[in-house]
């Protein structure tokens, strides 16, 4: 019988049960109890002979809300969208690196770029894919999971596990071994109001927790609002969409270019003729024969099934959309691990009826990240599957870097991306699909993420198979080297096509008289840009809306074309792109959310008259 007690009396409990050494799980992203823990954090901080070491991923805090003109800008929004959501005290020490003697946090995925510079999280970084994660933090001598859960009261004696089966799934059977043998090993629960009830495998008796915090939690859930939709993200989208074959498996991750994809999938189906002429100004021809053998570009007449570890806002739109409706057992469309999204995600889920909540299986990430166990039914179930995921470089040989920089920093963590390639190559009809940015620009500066070699990567080139940018596909799977770079080349940005071809024959890997198509030689923004302002409807810039107001979408779009175009050490060039800057009754909503309407002193001046030139030239008039 599980012992409903308060927050404070809980503690005492785990302080009273466990041994000097408490050995916490939390879930991955949304399923912390944060109040719990920062409760037990501030006891144990204060207890020099105890110890705490907690196993997580993905803590999540709001955003650095930075200074100037970031800072204007975030303030308000991070108040209106996060609102009372109680932050992670520990993830707050960690950024500092000011955790105490006798606490430590192990991680094995971070908030992506938000601890590259705390000591303590790099140090204490766990390099495992996510479906070995349970047998890792087992080892390591777990003796407290705690999470928050849902109810339903159509469900008694019942609660979900909702956003976060995905570990604790795998970790029950484990702990059922060791309590055999005499450990002690408690588990947590705390309702969340907030929180939908999944029902399916999620469900576990309210007998399976040991404690149960008895005032369920009201606060904000924490979101990830859906961000811009570049017309890069755009063009990657639409080429991805045309290799998802109808009647097959989808997955994809969370992010603007799984926004994209998921924009094209949603065109394919709702917008045809619109969609076929986009990809027919695209010009095709050269993977014309690898979209007619894989994927396809006609509406879906059966359907697909999603299989993914995140059940992400885009495969809920495409469930809505009537894209993924292909059943398998008990009519399931959609098996995912864990869940995190905007708000109107979470609220779609609530108000969903029960019987259609039911086709959203949310399991145990062994069953969804790996083919072991129950092996013939999921190759079944997941035929003609595209595991489609994202990395920020690749090299030239096909080698894919997603988790960590040069110089070993880590900016998120492998998760499961490595267990989807390793399906795309597994599994019969399946291809693992890597999306990637041809280039990007920071401070004015412009850079190649195609690179000849890198220092780490995430993806090992004898897994390579498509790579997908926003010129093109390259299809990798069982090519020479020298054929690996040929198609690399052909879907990089035409400005570094030459030092890239030079490095690659420099190193004997190409022959010296190779010459690029010349089709391949028009790899320009200015091309897509144009296409995009031909086909304006087929890109729009939040596919799945958007918390951001009107005037903040312009106001991001303006700050993000700032941080691109201008160093703001240089003074010369912020000082010429403020006297650019139109006056300031061309904008004066934009202005007033920034305070900027009337600048008081010489920084707020430049900040108007830099916001000015940003707005300017990020109109949507001119785009």
């Amino acid at each position: 019988m599980a012992y409903s007690c308060s927050i404070e009396k809980a503690v005492d409990e785990v302080l009273a049960r466990l041994p000097a050494h408490i050995h916490m799980g939390l879930p991955l992203g949304l399923g912390k109890p944060n109040r719990f823990v920062n409760a037990l954090y501030a006891r144990v901080r204060e207890l020099p002979e105890r110890q705490l070491t907690l196993y997580t991923a993905l803590s999540l805090g709001r955003p650095a809300l930075g200074d100037g003109l970031q800072r204007r800008f975030l303030e308000p929004f991070v108040e209106r969208v996060f609102a009372d959501y109680p932050e992670l005290d520990y993830l707050a020490d960690l950024r500092a690196d000011r955790l105490p003697a006798n606490i430590r946090v192990e991680q094995f995925f971070m908030q992506p770029g938000s601890l590259l510079h705390s000591l303590s999280a790099q140090q204490d970084y766990v390099s495992s894919n996510y479906s070995h994660a349970a047998r890792d933090i087992n080892a390591k001598g777990l003796n407290l999971i705690a999470q928050i859960v849902a109810e339903d009261p159509a469900h008694p004696g019942h609660l979900s596990l909702s956003c976060n089966p995905d570990i604790t799934l795998d970790l029950l059977p484990m702990v059922e071994r060791r309590r055999a043998a005499g450990e002690t090993i408690l588990i947590l629960g705390q309702v969340h109001a907030e929180l939908p009830y999944m029902p399916g495998d999620s469900e576990l008796p309210r007998e399976a927790f040991d404690l149960l915090i008895e005032q369920p939690e009201t606060t904000r859930l924490f979101s990830t609002p859906n961000m811009p939709v570049t017309t890069q993200d755009h063009l990657i989208g639409l080429h991805a969409s045309a290799l998802v074959r109808d009647g097959g498996t989808l997955q994809i991750g969370i992010g603007a270019m799984g926004d994209a994809l998921t924009a094209a999938l949603l065109s394919r189906q709702a917008d045809t003729l619109g969609y076929q002429a986009v990809l027919e100004d695209l010009d095709l021809a050269p993977w014309r024969d690898l979209i007619k053998r894989e994927g396809g570009i006609q509406p879906f007449a059966q359907g697909l099934y999603g299989c993914s570890e995140m059940f992400v806002n885009g495969l809920l739109a495409l469930v809505d959309a009537g894209i993924v409706r292909r059943p398998v057992e008990g009519d399931v469309l959609v098996h995912g691990g864990f869940f995190l999204g905007p708000q109107a995600f979470y609220q779609r889920l609530r108000e969903m009826p029960l019987a259609q909540r039911k086709r959203i299986a949310m399991s145990a990430i062994s069953y969804i990240n790996e083919l072991y166990g129950d092996e013939a039914l999921k190759r079944r179930q997941r035929h003609d599957a595209r595991f489609i995921n994202t990395v920020f470089t690749m090299t030239l040989m096909g080698a894919g870097v997603a988790d960590q920089l040069e110089d070993g920093r880590v900016l998120s963590g492998v998760g499961g991306q490595y267990n989807f390639v390793a399906q795309g190559h597994a599994l019969e009809g399946a291809r693992s699909i890597l999306l990637l940015r041809s280039w990007r620009e920071s401070g004015g500066e412009v850079s190649s993420n195609l690179v000849w070699e890198y220092g780490h990567c995430t993806i090992p080139r004898h897994l390579r198979d498509i790579v997908v940018t926003e010129y093109g596909i390259a299809d990798l799977r069982g090519q020479t080297d020298a054929e690996v770079i040929a198609r690399l080349l052909a879907i990089s940005d035409s400005r570094f096509q030459d030092s890239l071809m030079a490095q690659a024959k420099k190193a004997g890997k190409l022959a010296q008289d190779f010459r690029l198509d010349a089709r391949f030689a028009e790899n320009t923004p200015q091309r897509l840009e144009a296409l995009r302002g031909r086909h304006a409807r087929l890109f729009p810039e939040y596919p799945l809306g958007s918390d951001f107001t009107a005037e903040e979408r312009d106001l991001l779009r303006a700050l993000n074309w700032l941080k691109s175009k201008l160093k703001l050490s240089e003074v010369l060039k912020l000082g010429r792109a403020a006297l650019d800057a139109p006056a300031a009754e061309a904008y004066p909503q934009q202005l007033a959310r920034m305070g900027l309407v009337a600048p008081d002193g010489l920084r707020e001046e430049l900040y108007q008259r830099l916001l000015l030139a940003g707005l300017q030239a990020t109109s949507l008039n001119t785009l």
